[in-house]
């Protein structure tokens, strides 16, 4: 990583550059899936990111491209995610063999990211 990015970044916390680097990923999740349909409905009114792992519980999971997709405000925050049939289209979109791989990262202990992680974040998604 270039001193340039790090220096940019030198007077925030780290608190703070997660809180920038989970809006710059999100935000990039809302284009890369615009005009598509919810991951969990047929709801074509997406405004969310929504991990299908929780980023709160999966922070090794948290910016991961196949556990983030759109979807509605209904499904995503009211009903958690609507994980089954999040699950069944996730299938359909990325195949068995990558969703497998995210039930297997799932299970891996997570650990706090540092700052320059979330910088490599900020900087590739931006």
């Amino acid at each position: 990583m270039e001193s340039a990015e790090v220096n940019k970044y030198a007077k925030l916390t780290t608190p703070r550059l997660k809180i920038k680097a989970q809006a710059v990923f999100n935000k990039w999740i809302r284009e890369r899936d615009k005009g598509q349909q919810c991951i969990s409905c047929d709801s074509y009114n997406t405004t969310d990111a929504s991990h299908y792992y929780s980023a709160g519980k999966h922070n090794n999971l948290r910016f991961n491209e196949d556990n983030c997709w759109l979807a509605c405000r209904r499904c995503n925050y009211y009903m958690s995610g609507n994980l089954i049939p999040y699950r069944e289209r996730l299938i359909k979109k990325i195949g068995i063999e990558r969703v497998e791989k995210l039930d297997m990262l799932s299970k891996v202990k997570t650990t706090k990211n540092d700052r320059y992680q979330y910088i490599e974040i900020l900087t590739k998604y931006k």
